[in-house]
Protein backbone atom coordinates (compact mmCIF):
# COMPACT_ATOMS: atom_id res chain seq x y z
CA UNK A 1 0.00 0.00 0.00
CA UNK A 2 1.66 3.12 -1.23
CA UNK A 3 0.05 6.10 0.23
CA UNK A 4 0.50 10.14 -1.08
CA UNK A 5 0.45 13.14 1.00
CA UNK A 6 -1.90 13.61 4.23
CA UNK A 7 -1.32 15.16 7.31
CA UNK A 8 -0.32 12.98 10.40
CA UNK A 9 -3.69 11.48 11.31
CA UNK A 10 -4.06 9.05 8.18
CA UNK A 11 -8.04 7.56 8.78
CA UNK A 12 -9.01 6.81 4.91
CA UNK A 13 -5.54 8.24 4.16
CA UNK A 14 -7.15 11.52 3.84
CA UNK A 15 -7.19 14.71 6.86
CA UNK A 16 -7.27 18.20 7.30
CA UNK A 17 -5.19 19.83 9.50
CA UNK A 18 -6.59 21.01 12.74
CA UNK A 19 -5.85 24.59 13.78
CA UNK A 20 -3.20 25.16 16.03
CA UNK A 21 -2.24 28.35 17.93
CA UNK A 22 0.94 29.51 16.23
CA UNK A 23 2.55 29.92 20.01
CA UNK A 24 1.59 26.68 21.31
CA UNK A 25 3.63 23.44 20.91
CA UNK A 26 1.60 20.56 19.69
CA UNK A 27 2.62 18.03 22.05
CA UNK A 28 1.13 14.63 22.27
CA UNK A 29 0.43 12.54 24.97
CA UNK A 30 3.78 10.70 26.49
CA UNK A 31 3.54 7.27 25.73
CA UNK A 32 4.81 4.65 28.08
CA UNK A 33 6.10 1.93 25.39
CA UNK A 34 7.96 2.17 22.55
CA UNK A 35 8.13 -0.50 18.96
CA UNK A 36 11.92 0.51 18.49
CA UNK A 37 11.35 2.34 15.92
CA UNK A 38 14.23 4.12 13.42
CA UNK A 39 14.86 7.49 12.81
CA UNK A 40 16.76 8.63 9.63
CA UNK A 41 17.08 12.68 9.11
CA UNK A 42 16.60 13.50 5.46
CA UNK A 43 16.48 17.51 5.53
CA UNK A 44 17.02 20.04 8.23
CA UNK A 45 16.57 23.24 7.24
CA UNK A 46 15.85 26.21 9.35
CA UNK A 47 12.67 25.53 11.73
CA UNK A 48 11.89 22.42 9.41
CA UNK A 49 12.76 18.82 9.49
CA UNK A 50 12.09 15.80 7.41
CA UNK A 51 12.90 12.21 9.46
CA UNK A 52 12.31 9.11 7.58
CA UNK A 53 10.44 6.44 10.12
CA UNK A 54 10.94 2.92 10.10
CA UNK A 55 7.95 0.72 12.57
CA UNK A 56 9.78 -2.65 12.54
CA UNK A 57 7.98 -5.68 11.35
CA UNK A 58 7.18 -7.35 15.09
CA UNK A 59 5.42 -3.69 16.12
CA UNK A 60 3.50 -3.78 12.57
CA UNK A 61 2.11 -7.58 13.18
CA UNK A 62 1.26 -6.63 16.71
CA UNK A 63 -0.74 -3.87 15.49
CA UNK A 64 -2.26 -5.60 13.12
CA UNK A 65 -3.02 -8.10 15.24
CA UNK A 66 -4.71 -5.68 17.92
CA UNK A 67 -6.90 -3.89 15.33
CA UNK A 68 -8.12 -7.10 14.61
CA UNK A 69 -9.29 -8.46 17.68
CA UNK A 70 -10.47 -4.98 17.95
CA UNK A 71 -12.70 -5.46 15.05
CA UNK A 72 -13.57 -9.18 15.94
CA UNK A 73 -15.00 -7.68 19.33
CA UNK A 74 -17.61 -5.73 17.18
CA UNK A 75 -18.72 -8.17 14.18
CA UNK A 76 -20.65 -10.61 12.84
CA UNK A 77 -20.10 -13.61 10.99
CA UNK A 78 -21.94 -16.48 9.28
CA UNK A 79 -22.29 -19.59 11.71
CA UNK A 80 -20.83 -17.81 14.59
CA UNK A 81 -21.57 -15.62 17.59
CA UNK A 82 -21.05 -12.22 18.23
CA UNK A 83 -17.15 -11.63 18.75
CA UNK A 84 -16.59 -15.43 18.32
CA UNK A 85 -15.12 -15.75 14.56
CA UNK A 86 -11.91 -16.76 14.28
CA UNK A 87 -9.45 -14.36 14.05
CA UNK A 88 -7.67 -15.33 10.65
CA UNK A 89 -11.36 -15.31 9.14
CA UNK A 90 -11.71 -11.93 11.02
CA UNK A 91 -8.60 -10.31 9.00
CA UNK A 92 -9.17 -11.89 5.85
CA UNK A 93 -13.00 -10.87 5.83
CA UNK A 94 -12.28 -7.39 7.26
CA UNK A 95 -8.50 -7.13 6.03
CA UNK A 96 -8.36 -3.04 4.59
CA UNK A 97 -10.43 -2.42 7.55
CA UNK A 98 -7.93 -3.59 9.97
CA UNK A 99 -4.40 -2.13 8.06
CA UNK A 100 -6.51 1.26 8.30
CA UNK A 101 -6.93 0.92 12.18
CA UNK A 102 -3.32 -0.63 12.47
CA UNK A 103 -1.83 2.07 10.38
CA UNK A 104 -3.22 4.83 11.96
CA UNK A 105 -2.65 3.54 15.66
CA UNK A 106 1.18 2.72 14.21
CA UNK A 107 1.92 6.44 12.61
CA UNK A 108 0.36 8.22 15.86
CA UNK A 109 2.43 6.02 18.44
CA UNK A 110 5.47 6.50 16.41
CA UNK A 111 4.77 10.00 16.13
CA UNK A 112 4.75 10.25 20.02
CA UNK A 113 8.29 8.21 19.85
CA UNK A 114 9.93 10.59 17.57
CA UNK A 115 9.38 13.70 19.91
CA UNK A 116 10.25 11.39 22.72
CA UNK A 117 13.34 10.15 21.66
CA UNK A 118 14.34 13.51 19.58
CA UNK A 119 13.00 16.11 22.93
CA UNK A 120 11.53 17.72 19.72
CA UNK A 121 8.57 20.64 20.53
CA UNK A 122 6.51 21.08 17.16
CA UNK A 123 5.26 24.28 16.59
CA UNK A 124 2.34 23.09 14.14
CA UNK A 125 0.45 19.94 12.77
CA UNK A 126 3.10 17.86 11.36
CA UNK A 127 1.81 15.69 8.44
CA UNK A 128 3.32 12.59 6.74
CA UNK A 129 4.76 11.84 2.59
CA UNK A 130 5.18 8.69 1.07
CA UNK A 131 3.88 6.12 3.49
CA UNK A 132 4.74 2.53 2.95
CA UNK A 133 2.78 -0.24 3.93
CA UNK A 134 3.21 -3.28 2.77
CA UNK A 135 2.38 -6.80 3.04
CA UNK A 136 5.44 -9.03 5.52
CA UNK A 137 7.55 -5.31 5.07
CA UNK A 138 8.42 -2.62 7.89
CA UNK A 139 5.67 0.44 8.10
CA UNK A 140 7.80 3.73 6.68
CA UNK A 141 6.94 7.20 6.52
CA UNK A 142 8.47 10.81 6.33
CA UNK A 143 7.64 12.85 9.01
CA UNK A 144 7.84 16.60 8.02
CA UNK A 145 8.08 18.76 11.02
CA UNK A 146 8.32 22.47 11.92
CA UNK A 147 9.92 23.55 15.15
CA UNK A 148 9.24 25.51 17.79
CA UNK A 149 12.23 27.75 17.96
CA UNK A 150 14.32 28.18 21.18
CA UNK A 151 14.66 31.75 21.66
CA UNK A 152 18.18 32.45 23.54
CA UNK A 153 18.08 36.26 23.58
CA UNK A 154 21.42 36.65 24.74
CA UNK A 155 21.87 40.54 23.76
CA UNK A 156 19.26 42.42 24.78
CA UNK A 157 20.99 45.35 25.86
CA UNK A 158 23.40 48.53 24.52
CA UNK A 159 21.69 49.23 21.37
CA UNK A 160 20.82 52.90 20.65
CA UNK A 161 18.38 53.88 18.24
CA UNK A 162 17.11 57.41 16.70
CA UNK A 163 13.20 58.78 17.41
CA UNK A 164 12.40 60.55 14.23
CA UNK A 165 10.01 63.97 15.79
CA UNK A 166 7.74 64.89 13.54
CA UNK A 167 6.22 68.33 14.20
CA UNK A 168 3.13 69.11 13.61
CA UNK A 169 2.96 72.51 11.51
CA UNK A 170 0.08 75.08 10.62
CA UNK A 171 0.05 73.82 7.21
CA UNK A 172 -1.18 70.21 8.82
CA UNK A 173 -3.75 71.77 10.84
CA UNK A 174 -5.24 73.60 7.63
CA UNK A 175 -5.50 70.59 5.56
CA UNK A 176 -7.16 68.56 8.59
CA UNK A 177 -9.69 71.08 8.81
CA UNK A 178 -9.84 71.41 4.96
CA UNK A 179 -10.57 67.77 5.32
CA UNK A 180 -13.64 67.59 8.11
CA UNK A 181 -15.29 71.10 5.60
CA UNK A 182 -14.89 68.57 2.18
CA UNK A 183 -17.02 66.04 4.56
CA UNK A 184 -19.58 67.80 5.16
CA UNK A 185 -19.44 69.94 1.66
CA UNK A 186 -23.17 69.58 -0.01
CA UNK A 187 -23.64 69.39 -3.43
CA UNK A 188 -25.93 71.28 -5.90
CA UNK A 189 -26.81 70.81 -9.63
CA UNK A 190 -25.12 72.93 -12.25
CA UNK A 191 -25.62 73.54 -16.02
CA UNK A 192 -22.24 74.42 -17.20
CA UNK A 193 -19.79 72.37 -18.56
CA UNK A 194 -18.22 69.95 -15.96
CA UNK A 195 -15.18 70.26 -14.88
CA UNK A 196 -12.71 68.49 -12.23
CA UNK A 197 -13.99 68.00 -8.33
CA UNK A 198 -17.46 67.93 -9.90
CA UNK A 199 -20.00 64.82 -9.39
CA UNK A 200 -21.57 63.29 -12.92
CA UNK A 201 -24.32 60.75 -13.45
CA UNK A 202 -23.65 59.14 -17.01
CA UNK A 203 -24.87 57.27 -19.15
CA UNK A 204 -21.60 55.06 -20.35
CA UNK A 205 -21.42 52.39 -23.11
CA UNK A 206 -18.14 50.96 -24.80
CA UNK A 207 -18.07 49.37 -28.06
CA UNK A 208 -17.67 45.81 -28.71
CA UNK A 209 -14.74 43.79 -30.52
CA UNK A 210 -17.46 44.11 -33.76
CA UNK A 211 -17.57 48.08 -33.36
CA UNK A 212 -20.94 47.33 -32.28
CA UNK A 213 -22.17 49.70 -29.14
CA UNK A 214 -24.35 48.59 -26.45
CA UNK A 215 -26.75 50.23 -24.39
CA UNK A 216 -25.42 52.25 -21.55
CA UNK A 217 -25.08 51.32 -18.07
CA UNK A 218 -25.65 54.44 -15.48
CA UNK A 219 -22.50 55.77 -13.62
CA UNK A 220 -22.21 58.21 -10.48
CA UNK A 221 -18.36 59.52 -10.87
CA UNK A 222 -16.47 62.37 -9.28
CA UNK A 223 -14.18 64.13 -12.16
CA UNK A 224 -9.91 63.68 -11.04
CA UNK A 225 -11.01 61.03 -8.51
CA UNK A 226 -9.72 58.02 -10.54
CA UNK A 227 -12.78 56.68 -11.61
CA UNK A 228 -12.75 56.56 -14.91
CA UNK A 229 -10.05 57.29 -17.57
CA UNK A 230 -8.83 60.09 -18.57
CA UNK A 231 -9.71 60.01 -22.11
CA UNK A 232 -13.34 58.92 -21.34
CA UNK A 233 -13.28 62.33 -18.71
CA UNK A 234 -12.42 64.36 -21.11
CA UNK A 235 -15.33 63.33 -23.22
CA UNK A 236 -17.70 64.02 -20.14
CA UNK A 237 -15.98 67.27 -19.32
CA UNK A 238 -16.71 68.68 -23.41
CA UNK A 239 -20.76 68.10 -22.94
CA UNK A 240 -23.43 69.98 -20.73
CA UNK A 241 -25.97 68.26 -18.91
CA UNK A 242 -28.73 66.67 -21.31
CA UNK A 243 -26.78 66.32 -24.50
CA UNK A 244 -24.32 63.01 -25.55
CA UNK A 245 -21.33 62.42 -27.23
CA UNK A 246 -19.65 59.64 -29.16
CA UNK A 247 -16.00 59.58 -29.40
CA UNK A 248 -12.80 57.34 -30.42
CA UNK A 249 -11.00 57.28 -26.87
CA UNK A 250 -7.72 55.31 -26.06
CA UNK A 251 -6.67 53.27 -23.02
CA UNK A 252 -3.86 54.40 -21.29
CA UNK A 253 -0.59 52.36 -21.18
CA UNK A 254 -0.94 51.78 -17.56
CA UNK A 255 -4.73 50.04 -17.42
CA UNK A 256 -4.72 47.55 -15.03
CA UNK A 257 -5.95 45.06 -17.83
CA UNK A 258 -2.93 44.18 -19.88
CA UNK A 259 -4.63 43.02 -23.20
CA UNK A 260 -6.52 46.66 -23.29
CA UNK A 261 -3.68 48.45 -22.31
CA UNK A 262 -2.81 51.24 -25.60
CA UNK A 263 -6.06 49.98 -27.32
CA UNK A 264 -9.02 52.63 -29.29
CA UNK A 265 -12.35 52.01 -28.56
CA UNK A 266 -15.67 54.10 -29.62
CA UNK A 267 -17.36 55.05 -26.28
CA UNK A 268 -21.12 57.00 -25.98
CA UNK A 269 -21.16 58.93 -23.35
CA UNK A 270 -24.64 60.54 -22.14
CA UNK A 271 -24.62 63.07 -19.20
CA UNK A 272 -27.67 63.05 -17.07
CA UNK A 273 -26.20 65.71 -14.47
CA UNK A 274 -23.83 67.85 -12.76
CA UNK A 275 -23.07 68.18 -8.99
CA UNK A 276 -20.89 70.85 -7.86
CA UNK A 277 -19.48 70.78 -4.31
CA UNK A 278 -19.69 73.53 -1.97
CA UNK A 279 -17.72 73.74 1.04
CA UNK A 280 -18.96 75.06 4.70
CA UNK A 281 -17.08 78.50 5.46
CA UNK A 282 -14.75 77.74 8.40
CA UNK A 283 -16.11 79.88 10.99
CA UNK A 284 -17.55 79.43 14.31
CA UNK A 285 -20.79 78.21 12.92
CA UNK A 286 -18.55 75.05 11.66
CA UNK A 287 -16.80 74.31 14.71
CA UNK A 288 -19.96 74.31 16.60
CA UNK A 289 -21.35 71.62 14.23
CA UNK A 290 -18.53 69.52 14.07
CA UNK A 291 -18.13 69.10 17.73
CA UNK A 292 -20.11 71.56 19.69
CA UNK A 293 -16.79 73.72 19.89
CA UNK A 294 -17.15 77.62 20.86
CA UNK A 295 -15.03 79.24 18.19
CA UNK A 296 -12.61 78.02 15.33
CA UNK A 297 -10.18 78.31 17.13
CA UNK A 298 -10.84 76.00 19.87
CA UNK A 299 -11.24 73.56 16.85
CA UNK A 300 -8.08 74.18 15.87
CA UNK A 301 -6.88 73.75 19.09
CA UNK A 302 -8.24 70.52 19.17
CA UNK A 303 -7.25 69.44 15.65
CA UNK A 304 -3.56 70.25 16.52
CA UNK A 305 -3.34 68.61 19.92
CA UNK A 306 -4.89 64.99 18.47
CA UNK A 307 -2.49 65.38 15.29
CA UNK A 308 0.58 66.20 17.82
CA UNK A 309 -0.84 62.81 19.62
CA UNK A 310 -1.09 61.04 16.69
CA UNK A 311 2.47 61.65 15.64
CA UNK A 312 3.80 60.85 19.10
CA UNK A 313 2.17 57.37 18.86
CA UNK A 314 3.40 57.33 15.37
CA UNK A 315 7.02 57.96 16.63
CA UNK A 316 6.90 55.27 19.79
CA UNK A 317 5.55 52.42 17.45
CA UNK A 318 8.72 53.19 14.86
CA UNK A 319 11.57 53.71 17.81
CA UNK A 320 9.69 50.51 18.78
CA UNK A 321 10.49 48.74 15.76
CA UNK A 322 13.54 49.85 15.14
CA UNK A 323 14.20 48.46 18.38
CA UNK A 324 13.08 45.28 17.91
CA UNK A 325 14.90 45.43 14.90
CA UNK A 326 18.16 45.56 16.42
CA UNK A 327 16.79 42.78 18.76
CA UNK A 328 16.54 40.39 15.97
CA UNK A 329 19.38 41.02 14.10
CA UNK A 330 21.28 40.29 17.40
CA UNK A 331 19.71 37.24 17.89
CA UNK A 332 19.06 35.13 14.53
CA UNK A 333 16.05 32.44 14.82
CA UNK A 334 14.59 30.44 12.55
CA UNK A 335 10.53 30.98 12.17
CA UNK A 336 7.82 28.15 11.69
CA UNK A 337 6.70 28.85 8.12
CA UNK A 338 3.01 27.61 9.21
CA UNK A 339 3.10 30.53 11.79
CA UNK A 340 3.62 33.11 8.75
CA UNK A 341 1.12 31.35 6.53
CA UNK A 342 -1.45 31.23 9.18
CA UNK A 343 -1.08 34.85 9.78
CA UNK A 344 -1.29 35.78 5.78
CA UNK A 345 -3.96 34.15 5.77
CA UNK A 346 -6.08 35.90 8.58
CA UNK A 347 -4.79 39.41 7.02
CA UNK A 348 -6.44 37.94 3.98
CA UNK A 349 -9.69 37.18 5.46
CA UNK A 350 -9.74 40.47 7.39
CA UNK A 351 -9.22 42.76 4.11
CA UNK A 352 -11.64 39.97 2.40
CA UNK A 353 -8.93 39.34 -0.23
CA UNK A 354 -10.97 37.49 -3.39
CA UNK A 355 -10.05 33.74 -3.57
CA UNK A 356 -8.32 34.07 -6.87
CA UNK A 357 -6.14 36.99 -5.38
CA UNK A 358 -4.51 34.98 -2.16
CA UNK A 359 -1.60 34.32 -3.63
CA UNK A 360 -0.59 36.60 -5.24
CA UNK A 361 -1.73 38.63 -1.82
CA UNK A 362 0.52 35.86 0.07
CA UNK A 363 3.58 36.60 -2.14
CA UNK A 364 3.53 40.63 -1.47
CA UNK A 365 2.48 40.07 2.37
CA UNK A 366 4.50 37.21 3.16
CA UNK A 367 7.56 39.44 4.30
CA UNK A 368 5.42 41.38 6.32
CA UNK A 369 3.93 39.11 7.91
CA UNK A 370 7.57 36.96 8.83
CA UNK A 371 8.34 40.71 10.37
CA UNK A 372 5.38 40.26 12.87
CA UNK A 373 5.76 36.98 13.81
CA UNK A 374 9.31 37.28 14.82
CA UNK A 375 8.28 40.95 16.63
CA UNK A 376 5.61 38.93 18.84
CA UNK A 377 8.27 35.94 19.42
CA UNK A 378 10.90 38.24 20.68
CA UNK A 379 7.85 40.20 22.76
CA UNK A 380 7.16 36.96 24.31
CA UNK A 381 10.33 35.36 24.98
CA UNK A 382 11.33 38.72 27.31
CA UNK A 383 7.73 38.76 28.58
CA UNK A 384 8.27 35.23 29.57
CA UNK A 385 11.70 35.33 30.59
CA UNK A 386 11.43 38.60 32.71
CA UNK A 387 7.87 37.96 33.64
CA UNK A 388 6.30 40.71 32.44
CA UNK A 389 3.23 39.05 31.33
CA UNK A 390 0.09 41.30 32.11
CA UNK A 391 -1.82 40.01 35.50
CA UNK A 392 -4.92 40.57 36.17
CA UNK A 393 -4.43 43.54 38.31
CA UNK A 394 -2.86 45.29 35.53
CA UNK A 395 -5.69 44.63 33.75
CA UNK A 396 -8.19 45.83 36.37
CA UNK A 397 -6.35 48.83 36.85
CA UNK A 398 -6.16 49.50 32.69
CA UNK A 399 -9.65 48.89 33.05
CA UNK A 400 -10.34 51.60 35.49
CA UNK A 401 -8.24 54.09 33.61
CA UNK A 402 -9.64 53.28 30.39
CA UNK A 403 -13.44 53.62 32.25
CA UNK A 404 -12.22 57.20 34.08
CA UNK A 405 -11.34 58.49 30.83
CA UNK A 406 -14.77 58.10 29.28
CA UNK A 407 -16.56 58.42 32.23
CA UNK A 408 -18.33 55.14 32.76
CA UNK A 409 -18.36 51.83 35.41
CA UNK A 410 -15.64 50.09 35.12
CA UNK A 411 -17.30 46.97 35.79
CA UNK A 412 -19.70 47.77 32.45
CA UNK A 413 -16.72 49.03 30.67
CA UNK A 414 -14.77 45.01 31.83
CA UNK A 415 -17.86 43.42 30.58
CA UNK A 416 -18.40 45.67 27.41
CA UNK A 417 -14.78 44.49 26.65
CA UNK A 418 -15.21 41.13 27.66
CA UNK A 419 -18.44 40.58 25.72
CA UNK A 420 -16.35 42.04 22.53
CA UNK A 421 -13.63 39.66 23.24
CA UNK A 422 -10.93 42.32 23.64
CA UNK A 423 -9.73 41.33 26.95
CA UNK A 424 -6.85 39.31 25.44
CA UNK A 425 -6.01 42.43 23.41
CA UNK A 426 -5.85 44.56 26.09
CA UNK A 427 -3.80 42.12 27.91
CA UNK A 428 -1.39 41.62 25.02
CA UNK A 429 -0.77 46.16 25.03
CA UNK A 430 -0.23 45.65 28.64
CA UNK A 431 2.14 43.68 27.98
CA UNK A 432 4.23 44.83 25.43
CA UNK A 433 4.08 48.19 26.83
CA UNK A 434 5.86 46.36 29.91
CA UNK A 435 8.68 44.66 27.68
CA UNK A 436 9.69 48.06 25.71
CA UNK A 437 9.93 50.01 29.47
CA UNK A 438 12.56 47.12 30.41
CA UNK A 439 14.01 47.58 27.35
CA UNK A 440 14.22 51.19 26.99
CA UNK A 441 15.68 51.44 30.28
CA UNK A 442 18.81 49.23 28.90
CA UNK A 443 19.25 50.76 25.75
CA UNK A 444 19.54 54.33 24.15
CA UNK A 445 16.32 56.65 22.72
CA UNK A 446 18.46 59.72 20.87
Amino acid sequence: MRLGVGYLSVSNFSCTPRPVDRFRAVVPAATHSTMNIAIEAKKSEGAERLLQVTVPLDAVNEAKEKAARKIAGTVSLPGFRPGKAPLAMVMKRFGEAIRSEAVETLVQDAYKEVLEREQLKVAAQPHIHDLKFEEGEPLTFDLHLELRPELALANTQGFKVTRTVRTVTDEDVQQQLEQLRDQRASWSPVEDKPMEGDMVTVLLATADEDGTIPEGREYRIVLGGGQAIPGIEEVIMSIKAGQSSEQSVRWPDDFPDETQRGKSKSVRVELKDVKRKSLPELDDAFASEVGDFESVEALRKVVREDMEESATRESDAEVRQKLLDELIGANPFDVPPSWVAQLVHGYADAYKIPEEEHERFATGFRPTAERQVRRDMVIDAIAESENLKASEADIDDKVTEMAGKRGVNPGQLYAQLQKAQRLSELERGITEDKVFAWLFERNTVE
